[in-house]
């Protein structure tokens, strides 16, 4: 799903975000990898599966992990596959924001034909 999300930022027209960033603590050693990270605007967009939320360990090492990249200066953007299929439009809106909160020049554009092919979200009545 971490692949699907990217190619729904990409096909839209949005920057390719670095895959797999890997955090590491003053001594080198591995803290944390998020999915997909705007380094130099220190945004990180996280897929969260269905086991987040149903996993109780899972989740609150979750809570404990974004709290501390948000006290690195990270903005956590945290996604799932209802966002990624249900509602691309509003998803990538989410992102396109916190890209322009954080300084990068993103301008609001109608996602390609091939776009709405991969992700074509809810249809409307």
């Amino acid at each position: 799903m971490e692949t699907r999300l990217r190619m729904l930022i990409v096909l839209a027209g949005l920057p390719e975000p670095t895959v797999g960033h890997v955090i590491r603590r003053e001594d080198g050693g591995w803290l944390h990898r998020i999915d997909l990270a705007y380094l130099g605007l220190l945004i990180a967009v996280e897929y969260d599966g269905r086991q987040h939320a149903e996993n109780t360990a899972q989740w609150n090492k979750d809570i404990r992990r974004r709290e501390d990249l948000e006290n690195r200066g990270w903005r956590v953007i945290v996604v799932t596959a209802e966002d990624v299929y249900g509602d691309p439009e509003e998803t990538l809106e989410r992102i396109r924001r916190i890209l322009r909160d954080r300084g990068e020049s993103v301008g609001r554009r109608r996602p390609s034909v091939e776009w709405h092919r991969c992700f074509p979200g809810r249809p409307t009545e």
